[in-house]
């Protein structure tokens, strides 16, 4: 039997939940205008994976660096709920910024 689709289905499911709090805690203390990280980690990634000869690595590498690159769409998104108040404002943050 083959375990690699589960394994990069569970690996999917664990980035995509890993990143979920992480954007919600860069959009508190960083607010959305930390985009930049998370698109050169995703670029970073996603060119390392290019380069891994673990076909199984390499995927959750990708996925991983796909996960950063779609973090930055959903910085924008927690930005909005915030705004809407459906999630608390950092109060150190300037409103103008």
């Amino acid at each position: 039997m083959y375990f690699y689709g589960i394994l990069l289905g569970l690996s999917s499911f664990l980035s995509i939940g890993a990143f979920h709090p992480i954007v919600i805690k860069c959009e508190y203390y960083f607010s959305y205008r930390c985009w930049p990280v998370f698109l050169t980690a995703g670029l970073i990634l996603l060119g390392f994976s290019l380069f891994i000869p673990n076909i199984i690595l390499s995927a959750i590498i990708g996925v991983v660096g796909f996960s950063c690159l779609w973090s930055i769409i959903e910085l924008f998104h927690q930005h909005k709920r915030v705004e809407k108040g459906w999630f608390p404002a950092n109060p150190k943050h300037h409103p103008d910024l």
